[in-house]
């Protein structure tokens, strides 16, 4: 276990996370190349009466990744992927991203719901549940959890599964990292790929009120294998944006089609219908696909999301019309379909709630960091204002910050959250682990 105190070379480096928002100076950053090296780092940790923060793909927007003053557990190092192709299963380490995961997996047709971003994080994205492009078909990343290796707060070695510590693992799928230092993952695999039909539509931003409404009456009831996206954005200034888009705002549909590539064109032949004014879309390598939207780094964040029932011409007006207030040619207003495999998993069966929803909103704020954050930050709260009277007061963690005890009950429910508040405090019952979405043990 190396570690890097801020008179090391690298500390700067080290510390940063992808949102620059996030400025924060830990006393001891642990660089971890093993489980051992965790318990060693916890142990130092409880020695030196340091509050934890645990880095794997650092990708939180909220910066729970890093602290101030703390030590910074960084599992990073810790990346192996061992794929199983007759058993379709996987073990990922903690440290691995979903790019370096889906490019294992896929040397053998292979893969797991996984983040929309590849340099997201495994360990973050599957303890907060896992949304991607193939949750309609798969479910959510921690639905296809077999196992997680872990160490708890007292320095042990753990595994959870359905036969060993199975309300531990229960607390898994989706209850963040409130439970221990996850040190390794073992998924269920699907055939996807190598090659699927995904890609990118753009329209002109006026062409979006019809747009929004034949993707709302077509997304949610499409075939599971339809993962998608509407997105209002800025036309980038890219070759294959055609001028007149460049610099506008533009409406646009990304999906992912993961089954017969022939079934998908039938399914997108609507949208196309609409007659696109940039068709970026055809057979592709899934991980191609997977790299398409990496966020740009450097970028302040500001995120925050919630569930709807139903999304009536009234809400998505109010989408659109913050689909052109954004304030930073960066930021992206989102409207994801859930249902299919979402659904079907019975409510009690994750901590996560809401599973029948139909609807997630995403307002996804980025800017330059020289710039103002204010007038970005309103924009996304304005919209969550506005937009109250079509949600149902839940949410996906993984897609807001840091907005209080409140919005975490509101993603599990009373009974949900009392529930892993007994997990908590049988596996961390002093709060080691508060650098999270934060269940209090009871």
């Amino acid at each position: 276990m190396e570690l890097i105190r801020s008179d090391h070379p690298r500390y700067d480096e080290e510390r940063k996370v992808f949102n620059a928002l996030i400025d924060r100076r830990p006393e001891v950053i642990a660089k971890c190349t093993s489980p051992a090296d965790v318990r060693e780092a916890l142990a130092y940790a409880r020695t030196h009466d340091l509050e934890v923060a645990v880095r794997a793909g650092g990708h939180s927007v909220a910066g729970f990744s890093v602290n101030d003053g703390g030590i910074v557990i960084d599992v990073r190092d810790m990346a192996a992927i061992e794929v199983d192709p007759d058993r379709r299963t996987v073990r990922a380490e903690a440290g691995a991203t979903w790019g370096e995961f889906d490019g294992a997996t896929q040397a053998h047709g292979l893969a797991t719901t996984g983040g929309r971003v590849s340099t997201t994080g495994v360990a973050g994205l599957t303890l907060g549940g896992g949304s991607g492009w193939l949750e309609r078909k798969y479910g959510l990343t921690c639905d296809n959890l077999i196992s997680v290796d872990l160490v708890t707060a007292d320095g042990r070695e753990v595994t959870a599964s359905e036969d060993e510590n199975p309300e531990l693992f229960w607390a898994l799928h989706g209850g963040g990292g409130n439970f221990g230092i996850a040190t390794s993952f073992e998924f269920a695999l699907h055939e996807v790929g190598p090659e699927v039909l995904a890609g990118l539509l753009l329209w002109p931003g006026d062409a979006g009120h019809e747009l929004a409404r034949t993707y709302r009456d077509m997304a949610y009831t499409a075939p599971d294998e339809f993962g998608s996206g509407l997105v209002f954005l800025t036309g980038p200034p890219e070759e294959f944006v055609p001028g007149h888009l460049q610099g506008q705002t533009v409406a646009a549909v990304a999906f992912l089609w993961s089954g017969d590539i022939a079934d998908g064109m039938d399914v997108v032949a609507p949208l196309r219908a609409l007659q696109p004014h940039a068709d970026l879309a055809g057979p592709m390598p899934y991980t191609e696909f997977n790299r398409m939207i990496d966020d740009p780094p450097g970028l302040g964040n500001y995120w925050t999301a919630d569930y709807h029932d139903e999304f009536p011409d009234e809400a998505l007006d109010t989408f659109v019309k913050y689909g052109f207030e954004r304030q930073s040619p960066h930021t992206q207003q989102i409207l994801l379909p859930w249902g299919g495999a979402i659904a079907r998993i019975e409510e009690d069966a994750t901590p996560l709630t809401h599973r029948q929803v139909h609807w997630i909103t995403h307002p996804f704020a980025m800017w330059e960091i020289h710039e103002d954050a204010e007038p970005n930050i309103e924009w996304a709260k304005g919209f969550r204002r506005d937009i109250a009277e079509y949600t149902n007061g839940g949410t996906y963690l993984n897609f807001i910050g840091r907005e209080g005890e409140a919005r975490i009950r509101a993603a599990y429910g009373d009974e949900k959250y009392e529930r892993l508040q007994r997990v908590k405090a049988e596996w961390d019952p002093t709060n080691v682990f508060k650098g999270n979405q934060n269940i209090r043990p009871s």
